[in-house]
């Protein structure tokens, strides 16, 4: 993991899952509006004193074999400011936001590791197909959400509804 953060500053994305080096390519502008969109309905639901928050990207560190970076992870708010990610469990949410560069890598390996490593909850947002996919710990299938999906995690009063068209609108 020392090694990969000594890559250069290219733009790639460099992970590591189980030894295996992940790089995909910069994230380009549609990937970034879909992740701001997403972040404007998230971290208002969370609250600014509620018991997770949002961070984009986010990072899940298994030293030394797996450094992953979600473009969006959500963690509950019992680590404080500056806790060390290797330190972190507990993830409620990962997001990846899949374009063409990424889709292969989002699906086929980092989707099942996420829910290995104990997130509770995995989102592929597909910019191809204009869906987000859901997975959850213990059922690793896929559930397709094209119209809107609800996210209830227990901590939460109320559940949380996501336009999913809204996430794609204007986009090509």
């Amino acid at each position: 993991e020392a090694v990969l953060r000594a890559f250069p500053d290219d733009g790639c994305r460099y992970e590591l899952l189980n030894g295996m080096l992940l790089v995909t390519p910069a994230p380009g502008s549609i990937h970034q509006i879909v992740v701001a969109r997403l972040n404007q309905d998230i971290l208002p639901y969370l609250g600014n004193d509620g018991p997770a928050i949002a961070v984009s990207p986010g990072e899940i560190e298994i030293a030394p074999k797996t450094l992953l970076d979600p473009d969006l992870l959500v963690v509950p708010t019992r680590y404080r400011p500056g806790t060390q990610w290797t330190a972190m469990s507990g993830w409620w949410l990962a997001v990846e936001v899949s374009g063409r560069g990424s889709r292969r890598y989002d699906r086929d390996y980092k989707r099942n590791a996420y829910l290995a490593l104990g997130v509770r909850e995995v989102w592929l947002v597909d910019l191809m197909e204009k869906c987000v996919l859901v997975s959850r710990g213990g059922d690793p299938r896929d559930v397709r959400h094209a119209e809107r999906l609800i996210w209830h995690p227990d901590e939460m009063p109320e559940p949380l509804t996501i336009d999913c068209a809204r996430l794609f609108r204007g986009l090509p």
